[in-house]
C-alpha cells in the first residue's frame, strides 16, 4: 500500500524523485521503505535499471531515513559519503528500498539501506554517512 504522506514529503523534498517515479511504502524513524517501478527509460542497454538510478533511491530512502533521525533544533542533513555494493540486476518490476539508522548522533547520521527486487532477492546495499545540519 503506498503512504501518500511520506510520497508527498518526498516529492516535495527532493523533486527529482517524482520524475523517477519514486513511491513511499512507510515512513518513520525505525524505518523508511519506498519503491521503484522498472521503466525501460531507467535502463542500461542491456534493459537492467542503470546503477545510478538505483543509487539515487536508496540515496533519497536514506535521507528521509537520516531526517526523520534528527536530533532535537536541527535542521537537516547532507550526504557526505556513500557506499554501495551492487548484487543482482533489476529487469522488471519493482526495487524497494528499506533503509533504517545504524548510528543517529549529533553531527553525523548513519544510515544502512537494502535493495531487493520482487523475488525479495537481495539487489544492493548501500551505507551512507548524512552530516546533521
Amino acid at each position: 500500500m503506498i503512504d501518500e504522506m511520506g510520497t508527498k514529503l518526498f516529492h516535495q523534498t527532493m523533486p527529482f524523485t517524482e520524475r523517477l517515479g519514486v513511491e513511499v511504502l512507510a515512513h518513520g524513524p525505525d524505518l523508511v521503505r519506498s519503491r521503484l517501478a522498472w521503466d525501460e527509460s531507467l535502463c542500461t542497454l542491456g534493459g537492467a535499471l542503470h546503477g545510478g538510478v538505483l543509487m539515487s533511491l536508496a540515496d533519497a530512502t536514506g535521507a528521509v531515513c537520516a531526517f526523520l533521525n534528527l536530533p532535537e533544533g536541527k535542521q537537516g542533513t547532507t550526504t557526505v559519503e556513500s557506499k554501495t555494493n551492487f548484487l543482482r540486476a533489476v529487469r522488471s518490476g519493482h526495487v524497494v528500498a528499506s533503509s533504517a539508522p545504524l548510528h543517529a548522533g549529533r553531527s553525523f547520521i548513519v544510515v544502512e539501506t537494502v535493495l531487493r527486487d520482487d523475488a525479495e532477492k537481495l539487489v544492493a546495499k548501500v551505507t551512507q554517512t548524512q552530516a546533521v545540519l
